[in-house]
């Protein structure tokens, strides 16, 4: 018990040896050089470690597409074929259309297979199961104008019931449609406003550049064909399916450059890229109706399922500026980490080279207060000053021109 007070009121201070060995010195000035190297290399120059960062960007984005193409012997225009109409940041170009016209209330037969039946017993099992485009009332009747004697549940809603798996022809021309897009942006922090309408872009310019990843890499003006291929889908395959494309605008500013450097740099990808290779649901589709009224007051409808290609505009920002907070704690960080040479070199020392014990004599000494009342090289006093200026523990040992430290020679 007693041993393990007086363990505790020990005080322990730091003991300086010089090594002079040649491998314990080329050991350490490389550990040093490769911690120096990092700092200043990647962390300093590459991380930009000295800049106060802002990555809460406020972004806008407008856009409009242009085009026009022919469906169901139709010339279809932006606003028979975009979705929705203001111009948001995600907007879907419709490509293939199946209608069922003239809908109105009433009961009718179900339109899919599952649905057949021979009485109404086969009905009645499947009114717990959700139908697919109405409400089932449990009876099984005969479709209307058909000339097989097939049978299918009836349902109540809106009739007559659609039918999805007819071979439509997609809308091709969709591949040489132009989106345009107006992106502003703000990092806060700084109070800096940019939009990717850049000074070299003007009026004569814009209407004549198409986007490209090589010459016209700022032009905000991207063709439907350009987008997919550099998003790397088949164009062919997603226009019948339908799908849905990511328009990425990174913004990546350093703003202790000029601000003309702050440039947005597009990207693109397939952002449901696990529908696509689903047999379940594959692609991108929805329903709208258009609502009418006859002239005996009966409403009626025309159902669109519409398959398309979804546009989604995201933007992600980040910029920096130097700052002396992020600077000193980087600098404070870079200068005590080189002293991880100095922690791997005593490893070395104490365990692997030769000499060690030696090292070890050298560097963990035990001075008790017994110890220092028997020595005869001190006075009535704990403390003397060798020169007036250093302790000293033993008088036959050697030392260094340095205050405070042992010298142990091991060169050739």
């Amino acid at each position: 018990m007693w041993n393990c007070v007086t363990d505790f009121f020990t005080y322990e201070t730091t003991k300086s040896v010089v090594v002079k060995s040649w491998t314990i010195g080329i050991i350490n000035r490389i550990v040093q050089l490769l911690i120096i190297s990092y700092f200043i290399g990647w962390v300093f120059l590459y991380e930009k470690a000295y800049q106060d960062r802002d990555t809460a960007i406020e972004s806008s984005v407008m856009t409009k597409v242009k085009g026009f193409g022919e469906h169901h012997h139709k010339i279809m225009d932006v606003a028979d074929y975009v979705t929705p109409t203001q111009g948001a940041s995600v907007f879907c170009i419709i490509t293939k259309l199946i209608t069922t016209e003239n809908q109105v209330q009433g009961k009718c037969p179900e339109s899919e297979s599952k649905f057949k039946c021979q009485h109404n017993d086969n009905c009645t099992k499947l009114m717990s199961r959700p139908a697919s485009n109405g409400l089932l009332t449990g009876k099984c009747v005969q479709q209307f104008n058909s000339s097989t004697s097939e049978k299918y549940c009836e349902i109540r809603g809106w009739c007559p019931a659609e039918i999805d798996d007819i071979p439509i022809k997609p809308m091709m021309e969709v591949e040489n449609f132009t989106i345009f897009i107006k992106n502003s942006i703000r990092f806060p922090r700084f109070n800096f406003t940019k939009g990717n309408f850049l000074p070299t872009i003007n009026s004569s310019y814009i209407k004549k550049c198409n986007f490209d990843d090589k010459k016209n890499t700022y032009c905000p003006i991207f063709k439907v064909g350009d987008v997919v291929r550099l998003a790397h889908q088949n164009f062919t395959a997603l226009v019948n399916k339908g799908g849905v494309i990511g328009i990425k605008i990174s913004w990546v500013c350093d703003l202790d450059k000029s601000e003309d450097e702050c440039k947005p740099a597009y990207s693109f990808t397939r952002l449901d890229a696990m529908s696509e290779k689903s047999s379940v649901s594959p692609g991108y589709n929805f329903r709208f109706a258009k609502y009418f009224m006859g002239q005996d007051g009966t409403e009626y409808r025309t159902l669109l399922k519409a398959y398309g290609i979804r546009f989604d505009v995201i933007v992600n920002g980040d910029a920096g500026k130097f700052s002396m907070i992020p600077t000193l704690i980087n600098m404070v960080a870079a200068f005590t980490s080189v002293g991880v040479g100095a922690v791997l070199c005593d490893i070395i020392l104490l365990n692997f080279l030769k000499g060690a014990d030696q090292y070890k004599a050298k560097k963990f000494e035990e001075v008790s207060d017994a110890h220092i009342e028997k020595s005869g090289s001190y006075s009535s006093s704990m403390y003397r000053m060798r020169n007036q200026s250093q302790l000293s523990i033993r008088p036959e040992d050697k030392f260094s021109n340095d205050s405070g430290t042992f010298s142990i020679v091991q060169y050739g």
